[in-house]
């Protein structure tokens, strides 16, 4: 590992919150790796290298029709575009907090998290600082320059992000506070959706990654490894948790692969993609052999599974896989 990137990475993050990731990750990895499920995932290859020292750990992604990726550089608190060629392009850069981030709950450094794109090509992004000014949700219309919407906590941590867009509405996880606020595209006051315990942490980060899938929202508990499904019921309202998987440490951001309730999901700790049926049960599909540093999210375009890795504790190769979905 060349010195300037364990430099970078030492610096961008805390020591406390380092030892907290490396403490997670030794944990989930203590259990042994299930076997890799009968080859669902094919011709995994790594499509792009980002720059570790410039701070460019991809947290979490979105795609445009024509497969160009729309991804968060985590402690460089920028918004980048990676072609379907693999070349990269910086398009904004978002604010320094005046500590430099240092009061960012648990981690300690201000960084960009989750990002949905709308289909006119707005990106939609999550920003967490821990200062007042800064932490909450950003845009950034095509050609423009980003502007915060909607402010969140500061004492929170901002993670997970998605767009219902029937009714126009962002729901936004905070892996601090155990909470999902709901936010209009437009902007304005989030409000606390759901407060429910499955979604606290049990000391690191709790909920995480999100999705809206047939009428319900699905979300990850870090700490706990679960992914939970919280029906919208009537007005909008938040109905009662369910949890769908268990067993899952280190679990961050998933996708739906488009059939029925089956996910794809990102451990983050022990470095899989994990393959989740609908009854519960889950196996590796995607492991450090095929390159993953860490894995933070998904995303499907027809049978392209898409899966970013930050290098958070690695401190290697943080870049982006992509596999072909098998029938």
């Amino acid at each position: 590992m060349p010195e300037n990137s364990e430099g970078t990475m030492i610096k961008q993050l805390s020591k406390a919150a380092l030892s907290a990731v490396l403490t997670a990750a030794a944990v989930a990895t203590i259990s042994p790796a299930p076997a890799s499920a009968a080859a669902p995932l094919s011709g995994a290859r790594i499509a792009a290298h980002f720059d570790l020292a410039k701070g460019q750990m991809p947290e979490n992604l979105a795609l445009a029709p024509n497969g160009t990726a729309y991804v968060t550089f985590a402690a460089a608190r920028q918004i980048a575009q990676v072609a379907p060629g693999g070349a990269t392009r910086v398009l904004a850069t978002l604010p320094e907090p005046a500590d430099g981030g240092g009061r960012t709950p648990v981690l300690g450094f201000a960084l960009t998290t989750g990002i949905v794109r709308a289909h006119d090509g707005t990106l939609y992004v999550l920003y967490a600082t821990g200062t007042s000014d800064l932490t909450g949700l950003w845009r950034l219309r095509p050609g423009g320059e980003p502007q915060r919407i909607a402010a969140l906590p500061a004492t929170g941590l901002p993670n997970g992000l998605a767009l219902e867009p029937r009714t126009r509405t962002l729901y936004i996880t905070d892996s601090v506070r155990g909470t999902i606020w709901r936010v209009p595209t437009a902007g304005g006051t989030p409000t606390a959706w759901s407060a429910a315990p499955e979604l606290a942490s049990t000391g690191f980060l709790g909920a995480n990654g999100l999705k809206i899938h047939n009428g319900a929202v699905w979300a990850t508990n870090l700490d706990k490894g679960t992914v939970l499904r919280i029906p919208i019921i009537q007005g909008g309202r938040a109905g009662k948790v369910r949890i769908r998987a268990t067993g899952l440490p280190g679990i961050d951001d998933f996708a739906f692969t488009g059939r029925g309730d089956q996910i794809l999901a990102a451990l983050n700790g022990p470095g899989r993609v994990t393959l989740i049926q609908p009854d519960g049960t889950h196996s590796a599909v995607l492991t450090e052999a095929d390159g993953l540093q860490n894995p933070t999210s998904i995303a499907l375009r027809g049978d392209t599974v898409y899966v970013p890795s930050a290098a958070y504790t690695t401190a290697k190769d943080p870049n982006l896989i992509l596999a072909r979905l098998r029938d």
